[in-house]
């Protein structure tokens, strides 16, 4: 075994913050495994930091001196994962205009990090394993069979275990990749760590942009501690910059530290109360309006409907019209009364059938065409036009409470701000 002064020194030497049995352990296993050849499998969820540990293996290694790529299975696409990896020979697939060598052909007498490697297809895990068995691979589009001399370092943050049994991983590969494995643990496993990298990640925040480095109180580091933090470090440094960027008290409590850690405990930072809840107000306000003009607007249609209906049935449509305007077109008519609207002209082809049927049928001197007309067409007009409906119930509300924008806003469901962003747009005197 190492002693902690060793692995201090491995610490500090790829800037690894923390002091925790099972994180020391790990690091210890990776020191144990860098000088071997075998084939290392690190797993850990996502953010946990397993690249850190993939380059500890190499440079402790006797590769040292050799090559290291890292890559990200999950992040090729399928269909080229394979040119990538083990290179083509020209000519080979569409766009293939030069030979190319793969990474294993670059990465000879070095090291190679296979990160996500869950997420790599089936046809792709059988070409990785004959690396591993015989150094031995083909490029795309030939048949030679090149050497290669390559350590394989592969991480996942999926259980490998469950993907063989759904047959998504192969067995074989498994069993030849986790020949040393290796567990970095999660941050909610690591106790105080995350102090100490809170602590760094608001220091180097500080040192970059010059300024003084926010500190938690006693409280506010309990409650870090109890937070599972899901996205692991990399969670804990967006929350830690953030806060660095936002508050202006460099002394933070347990209250103020709550509002940045997210409730649902999702990888998600939260935003402070502050600036979300006028944010997330003015949309539902702006949305509570939308709902008021539709419902209103289907109110109307509703109530013209049965209006049209009856004085059908009834066989004059003035008389209905007069005992009925002022509760149907009150919000239509934008308070001008009946009698003084003015007509419009409008074609016959604007009435509806049941008007155009009942005119053929009766020749009834009580029918007034171009009041019919008129009201149909103010109806098709306001109706189809909701910025016109919402222009009309803020003036409304504004005369109600004479031009008082605080009790307008407060009686229209809004927020004043968005008030007056409405009467600026809508040019309300």
């Amino acid at each position: 075994m190492f002693s902690a002064a060793e692995i201090q020194s491995v610490k500090q030497r790829f800037g690894i913050i923390g002091n925790s049995p099972l994180l020391n352990h790990a690091i210890s296993v990776a020191m144990q495994a860098a000088p071997t050849e075998m084939t290392v499998l690190i797993t850990g969820e996502s953010g946990s930091g397993k690249e850190s540990f993939s380059k500890i293996i190499h440079s402790v290694s006797p590769r040292k001196h050799g090559k290291f790529i890292a890559i990200n299975c999950g992040a090729i696409p399928e269909g080229t994962i394979d040119s990538e990896l083990f290179g083509h020979e020209k000519g080979s697939f569409t766009g293939a205009h030069e030979a190319r060598k793969g990474y294993f052909e670059v990465t000879d007498g070095g090291s190679i990090f296979l990160d996500e490697i869950g997420e790599m297809p089936l046809g792709t895990q059988a070409r990785l394993l004959r690396v591993l068995e015989n150094g031995e691979f083909i490029k795309v589009g030939s048949s030679k069979v090149q050497k290669t001399d390559v350590r394989v370092i592969a991480a996942t943050n999926v259980n490998l275990i469950r993907a063989v049994e759904k047959g998504k991983f192969r067995e074989d590969l498994y069993y030849r990749l986790n020949t040393v494995p290796i567990y970095v643990p999660p941050l909610r496993e690591r106790g105080e760590d995350m102090v100490l990298l809170f602590r760094k990640f608001t220091s180097d925040f500080s040192e970059k942009y010059s300024v003084r480095p926010i500190s938690l109180d006693e409280d506010a580091k309990k409650l870090l501690m109890r937070f599972p933090f899901p996205g692991n470090i990399r969670q804990l440094k967006n929350i830690a910059e953030q806060i660095s960027l936002l508050e202006q008290e460099k002394e933070i409590d347990a209250a103020t530290l709550a509002k940045y850690l997210p409730s649902d405990q999702t990888r998600l930072p939260a935003i402070s109360a502050s600036s979300s809840s006028s944010a997330d107000n003015s949309d539902f306000s702006e949305r509570e309006i939308l709902y008021k003009v539709l419902f209103d607007m289907k109110k109307d249609m509703n109530e013209l409907k049965k209006l049209v209906l009856e004085s059908y049935k009834s066989g004059g449509l003035n008389s209905t019209i007069i005992n009925n305007h002022q509760g149907l077109f009150e919000d239509m008519d934008s308070g001008m009364p009946f009698d003084e609207k003015p007509h419009q002209e409008s074609s016959s082809s604007n009435l509806p059938l049941v008007l155009d049927q009942n005119k053929s049928k009766e020749s009834s001197d009580d029918y007034d065409d171009e009041n019919i007309e008129d009201i149909i067409h103010e109806e098709d007009d306001n109706s189809l036009s909701l910025e016109k409906k919402e222009k009309e119930m803020i003036i409304k509300a504004l005369r109600k409470h004479n031009n008082k924008r605080k009790y307008a806003a407060g009686d229209l469901g809004i927020s004043e701000r968005t008030l007056y962003r409405k009467i600026k747009q809508y040019d309300i005197d």
